[in-house]
């Protein structure tokens, strides 16, 4: 359980600080986070209008499940599953949920 936790705390705090970075060219953005730590479902939204048009698109999902963490969507080209490795979490407890099974066997990356 104590794993739980801290894993809980590492994927807040790396969407805390995600959340911290706006576009600089897109004022009327909003970055929002969604955390339900009873389900152990993590996310970082974004929201807002950009020339009229409505904007509604998730930019990172991660899970808890079965004492892993699973990286579910990553849409920057700022790599997520580095810090979470720079963070302290092994290989083994990280699961690309983005990738099929039968590539994640590839990954190096748990599989499930």
């Amino acid at each position: 359980m104590e794993k739980i936790k801290d894993y809980r705390r590492v994927v807040q705090e790396l969407l805390e600080e995600y959340a911290k970075i706006k576009p600089a060219n897109l004022p009327d953005i909003e970055n929002q986070l969604v955390f339900d730590e009873k389900r152990n479902v993590y996310q970082l939204l974004r929201h807002g209008f950009e020339n009229r048009k409505r904007v509604y698109y998730i930019v990172f999902q991660m899970d808890i499940k079965d004492g892993k963490i699973w990286v579910q969507h990553d849409a920057t080209d700022v790599p997520i599953v580095q810090r979470l490795l720079d963070a302290g979490v092994p290989k083994s407890d990280i699961v690309l949920g983005f990738h099929a099974p039968y590539k994640r066997e590839l990954s190096g990356f748990a599989v499930a």
